[in-house]
């Protein structure tokens, strides 16, 4: 009788691809909205306080932010990676950029 071959294990990906610019984004995105600090007084139980201290976080930095979404937007159509059209991704939140369906010539 012949030995049987084992199938084949599928191994894990070592590396993975990341989006410096998408990257980049999402980590000024979460320092600008104090997000750290709000998910540390959300897990103590302070959601209310969480919200508000995001919101005024934001108030106080939406030029930053603006800014910030405004890079991120002129260094993905130099590097034409609006394949896919997200700014920028922090988990399950995406931002996406409302491109046009034809480019800045009209073509």
């Amino acid at each position: 009788m012949v030995a049987r071959r084992k199938a084949p294990r599928r191994r894990a990906r070592k590396s993975f691809n990341v989006s410096a610019i998408e990257l980049g984004t999402a980590l000024s995105l979460s320092q600008s909205t104090g997000a750290a600090t709000a998910i540390q007084t959300a897990l103590k139980g302070d959601i209310s306080g969480a919200l508000m201290g995001m919101q005024n976080k934001v108030m106080s930095d939406k030029n930053k932010i603006i800014g910030t979404l405004g890079a991120a937007f002129v260094a993905k159509a130099l590097t034409k990676g609006f394949a896919s059209g997200t700014l920028a991704k922090l988990g399950p939140i995406r931002i996406k950029a409302m491109t046009p369906d034809s480019d800045i010539f009209g073509a």
